[in-house]
């Protein structure tokens, strides 16, 4: 294997990753999450339909950064800055 060859990212790797893009995608998508939270206070079953459009808009501000392609460019950044 070639030194120019990107290597795999172990499972710690990985789970390291995933919880780093996860972190901030949360914080890019903080103000919809924080709707979604104050639709969802105080309630307990009813938050399934009541909050409904906040929880599609947190789906879906959030799918931006974990989607396969964005985790896909995340790792090839990760193998690039951390390449030995």
């Amino acid at each position: 294997m070639s030194s120019s060859a990107p290597r795999a990212l172990s499972n710690r790797e990985e789970d390291a990753l995933m919880k780093s893009v996860k972190a901030e995608g949360l914080k890019k998508c903080d103000d919809v999450v924080k709707r979604f939270a104050d639709c969802a206070s105080g309630r307990t079953v009813s938050v399934a339909w009541a909050c409904r459009d906040e929880h599609k808009a947190v789906q879906s501000c959030l799918s931006q950064y974990t989607s396969p392609d964005a985790l896909d460019r995340a790792r090839k950044e990760w193998l690039n800055s951390h390449r030995s």
